[in-house]
């Protein structure tokens, strides 16, 4: 795991496994073990800092959430429910070394037009952006969503 990159985001302890040539990283939330890309390592380290500083229960953290856009099947990263089990939080994860952009925030878009969450994050781990819905219009915010009443903000 040492030619990953530091990230922008507090340090989490991970259980990681050497598989073959690769390395395999256990996701608690799903309770197995999935190759440690780049990208899912900025998406435990955004998960773990939901949880621990934005007030996020595990059990409301869904990876990999369905979404069915013009009939194609597609994944939104992290999906963070309410408590009617609707989508409250979007979040899209790219590896450190692609740029979160107008691409990134035109995909979470298209995916929240189905979904219909409150809230975007756009991250690569090194640069996060917030966004709330307002009125159909998308506000930037200063820090990630409060979804505890507890301070949270990176």
């Amino acid at each position: 795991m040492s030619e990953l990159p530091k990230l922008n985001f507090p340090a989490i302890r991970l259980r990681a496994r050497r598989r073959g040539a690769g390395v395999e990283v256990w996701d608690s939330l799903r309770g197995i073990y999935l190759v440690l890309t780049p990208e899912e390592w900025v998406r435990q380290h955004l998960i773990a800092y939901l949880v621990s500083h934005c007030g996020v229960q595990p059990m409301r953290v869904v990876q990999e959430f369905a979404v069915a856009l013009n009939g194609q099947p597609q994944r939104a990263d992290v999906v963070v429910v309410d408590d009617r089990a609707e989508p409250l939080l979007l979040a899209e994860c790219k590896a450190p070394g692609i740029p979160v952009g107008r691409q990134t925030l035109a995909q979470a878009v298209r995916y929240n037009s189905v979904l219909n969450a409150r809230y975007i994050i756009l991250t690569n781990g090194l640069r996060h952006y917030c966004c709330e819905c307002r009125d159909g219009e998308y506000v930037q915010l200063d820090g990630f969503p409060n979804l505890s009443g507890e301070p949270s903000g990176l």
